[in-house]
This record gives C-alpha cells, structure tokens and sequence, in this order.
C-alpha cells in the first residue's frame, strides 16, 4: 500500500496548483501557446504544463519572468493582490492596457470612452 493513501493534501500542493491555474488563465486571455511561453521561459511544453498543472514548482525567476509577460504583478500570481470587487478584469486589463500609452493616447482614449458614454445616453433617452 502506498504511504500517500489517506494522507490530507498539503496546503503547499494547493498552493501550487492556484498559482497554476492563474498562470495558466493569464496565458489563455492573452492568447499564447504553452509552446511560446516554454521557449520564452527557455523550458519544455511539458514543464510549462506541469507548471500549469500544479506539478512542478515554479522557481523565482520563472514566476518573475511570467509576471513580465504577462504584464501583471507576481502578487496576482501568488495570491497577495489585493482584489478590488468594484471593477472586473475587463476594466483591469483596459487600465494596464491604457498605462502603456503615451499621454495624449490616453486623453484621446479618454475622448473616446466619452464618445461611448453619449451615444449609450443618446440610444437610452
């Protein structure tokens, strides 16, 4: 009989497979392979899946190098964001999306999201 029968799973191994499925989720919504970020992290498909999968650790370096990818802190990944309830990730990916533009980019998108609000108004009233 195997020693693991019975045995409660370990906080850590959860732990790991939370952080798999953020990273994986956050790769999903940006539209990369598992084949792109392997190469970008210099790892197998495989390991990327197991990372994914909470099968392997991920180490520091990796974790960072994903966070950077993926244009959101570590602190996401890890759990310790703290979560605002009041916008949703839509209105969290515009926002990192936006910070990325030049000044006059975003006052234009600022026009614009005005421009959006009106017509909104305009078809309701």
């Amino acid at each position: 009989m195997s020693k693991d029968r019975g045995k409660k799973p370990d906080v850590k191994d959860d732990d790991r497979k939370t952080l798999g499925e953020r990273l994986r989720e956050a790769r999903e919504y940006l539209g990369f392979s598992q084949e792109e970020v392997a190469k970008y992290l210099d790892v197998s498909r495989s390991a990327l899946s197991n990372i994914e999968s909470g099968q392997r650790k991920v180490d520091a370096l990796e974790l960072k190098k994903l966070a950077t990818l993926y244009k959101r802190p570590v602190s996401h990944f890890t759990g310790d964001e703290a979560h605002d309830p009041t916008y949703g990730e839509d209105i969290a990916h515009l926002a990192r999306k936006a910070s990325e533009l030049s000044a006059d980019d975003r006052a234009e998108l600022g026009r614009f999201a005005d421009f959006l609000r009106a017509r909104k108004q305009q078809k309701e009233g």
